[in-house]
């Protein structure tokens, strides 16, 4: 029996174009109750990450692929097919690297072997959604003498920054920037600055605060004005925007604002033309607001969630989306005069005319630091198998 243990350092998460370093240990365990140990030998182990394509039957029409011929492999063949017996199409993949051949390890030995491959940048990002999944893994797979292969899958996610595809490292390493605090390896050192890279970029873009206002009317006149300060976000930050009810010609009785993904699919690709997007509500607030003369939200983009993107099969976007609930009657009717004492009581009335619209507000979400997207990640960054 031996252990194979991969372990994924920095954590689960990355960016496209960094560089993933996975630590594989293979081990032969001494068992304290076994009478006969003996040595254990491996014929070879190779690695190589792929992306894997999955499309709904019902949303999407996809051509006929010939990617269909690996999931029908014999098991006890020796070509090495990391994505045998998936689900979907592989639509990206790194060429394989062989970790060893002939290994032999005596009891309670181990060997470990580093495995480092760079993310393609032009991949799509790591996206589980209503009509589409890309998911990203590692597979490691390992062959006893006369015995069929073993695949360990190790899942990963990945998120996706344009604009770092274009930008030229400087070639002078004197110049270069860098971090003086930290003693970073030669092969490490443009890695690590592309992840500053990347920080640097998305702090530049989502802090830039401008004014945004807008007039919220409906057919019968002004409700109120609704303000926000920038519509660029980070997943991870929170959207923040102000109601003012106060210069408002018709009362606003409630109102709910729903953070909000659109996932379309490209119209060659669509199943029934004219086919019905796919919404997904990740946050929503919703107050009770007559005589209220200002009011505010706090929406979290949560860390998990995909930012937006766009392949040639589906595009992802994000939005605000508002519901108000108005008055049929003017606010002075609200409220009606319980009694004629010198105490007044004053009650709501039992039925009211309303009516209701709704709005939606383009933003813009972007990835964050993959080592912050690391710590809500569901993914392990160990995983092992016995073989």
């Amino acid at each position: 029996m031996i252990e194979v243990l991969a372990k994924l350092g920095r954590g689960p998460v990355f960016l496209a174009g960094e560089v993933l370093e996975c630590v594989i240990t293979f081990t032969n365990p001494l068992s304290a109750s076994s009478t006969s140990a003996s040595s254990e030998m491996l014929a070879w182990a190779s690695a190589q990450i792929h992306c894997q394509f999955h499309a709904s039957e019902n949303r999407v029409a996809l051509p006929p692929s010939d990617g269909s011929k690996h999931d029908v492999q014999a098991e006890n063949e020796t070509v090495f097919v990391p994505n045998r017996g998936e689900r979907g199409q592989c639509i990206l993949s790194t060429p394989p690297k062989i970790l060893f051949c002939d290994l032999r390890l005596d009891p309670g030995e181990s060997k470990s072997y580093s495995y480092c491959e760079t993310l393609p940048i032009d991949g799509p990002p790591s996206f589980r959604g209503q009509s589409v999944k890309y998911v990203y893994k590692l597979t490691i797979g390992c062959q006893r003498v006369n015995s069929p292969i073993k695949l360990l899958r190790v899942p990963f996610r990945v998120l996706v920054l344009h604009g770092l595809k274009d930008y030229q490292f400087p070639q002078d390493e004197a110049v270069a920037p860098s971090n003086p605090f930290l003693e970073e390896e030669e092969g490490l050192k443009k890695d690590s600055r592309l992840a500053d890279l990347a920080t640097e970029l998305l702090m530049v873009a989502t802090s830039r605060r401008s004014l945004h206002l807008y007039n919220i009317s409906n057919t019968r006149g002004k409700v109120g004005t609704f303000c926000i300060f920038k519509t660029m976000y980070k997943i991870g930050e929170d959207v923040i925007g102000t109601f003012n009810f106060s210069e408002g010609d018709i009362p606003c009785l409630q109102f709910s604002v729903s953070l909000q993904t659109e996932e379309s699919i490209q119209e060659e690709f669509q199943r029934r033309r004219g086919q019905p997007v796919s919404f997904s509500t990740h946050a929503r607030h919703q107050e009770a607001c007559l005589h209220t003369a200002q009011s505010s939200f706090s929406l979290p983009i949560p860390l998990s969630s995909t930012p937006g993107f766009t392949t040639n099969i589906v595009s992802l976007k994000w939005r605000l989306h508002f519901e108000f609930v108005t008055s049929g009657e003017s606010a002075g009717t609200c409220l009606v005069r319980g009694s004629q004492s010198e105490a007044i009581t004053w009650t709501g009335v039992e039925q009211m005319e309303v009516d209701t619209f709704s709005w939606d507000l383009p933003i813009k979400v972007l990835p964050t630091n993959p080592i912050l997207a690391s710590y809500v990640s569901q993914f392990s960054s160990t995983n092992s198998i016995t073989i």
